[in-house]
């Protein structure tokens, strides 16, 4: 459970949230705005603590935005970099592993670019080749996508799965978007309205390589909705 403030002003953001994910899973969390999604991943990265009881992660995390938040005096390389740095890598292993982890988003030829010449979608792919520069073994994942346009979205959405796989990630993805949440978990987990509590879990059983307007991610986009919008018009009375 987190509480926000103190006395009366005090805010339940989340209320008794019970949730297990396992080694290599894609777990996306779903829910009305406010129910505490965002919280939730801050402490699961470990920004914040529990009011109550305990998060215990297995191996290291690395968050990413729905901004990419890159630093704009450095360009697309040195943002990555940064990353390394921090983490104590040697200075001639650095640009080595740099070079690999733009590769790895497909942005090999754009090391020496300024984030303001890249679009939106290649900031993001920065973003991911720094989060991944901190060797994380749990990505943590804002509504990363959420600024961009279904095409660029639909793209990386490809690349995420791929890179999870390839690096058997285990993946905590924050949504708004059913339908994304249908295209890319192995599970969906709807939080009710503020105090956000665990209402119901989707398994997702249909196999990879997924597209997005797909009928079978439709049918499980359709499902998850359904319970969302009631679960909002719950708290609504």
């Amino acid at each position: 459970s987190k509480r926000h403030g103190v006395g009366d002003g005090a805010v339940l953001a989340l209320d008794g949230v019970s949730l297990a994910v396992e080694q290599g899973e894609f777990v996306c969390l779903v829910g009305a705005s406010g129910c505490g999604k965002t919280t939730l991943l801050s402490l699961v990265a470990g920004l914040d603590r529990p009011s109550a009881g305990r998060v215990s992660v297995h191996g290291r995390t690395a968050l990413m935005f729905q901004e990419a938040a890159l630093l704009p005096w450095r360009t697309a390389g040195q943002n990555v970099e940064l990353a390394l740095k921090l983490r104590g890598v040697p200075r001639r292993e650095r640009r080595e592993q740099v070079q690999e982890l733009l590769s790895l988003v497909h942005l090999a030829d754009f090391h020496d670019k300024a984030p303001h010449e890249l679009s939106g979608g290649m900031r993001q792919r920065v973003a991911l080749a720094r989060a991944l520069a901190q060797d994380a073994d749990v990505l943590l994942m804002d509504e990363p996508f959420g600024a961009l346009d279904a095409i660029t979205r639909d793209v990386l959405h490809d690349e995420i799965e791929r890179i999870a796989a390839e690096r058997k990630l285990t993946v905590l993805f924050v949504t708004h978007n059913v339908r994304e949440a249908s295209r890319l978990g192995d599970r969906i987990v709807l939080l009710s309205s503020r105090p956000g509590r665990v209402v119901q879990e989707f398994p997702v059983v249909v196999e990879r390589p997924r597209r997005i307007e797909s009928s079978e991610v439709s049918a499980i986009a359709a499902e998850v909705t359904a319970q969302l919008r009631a679960e909002v018009r719950r708290h609504a009375h």
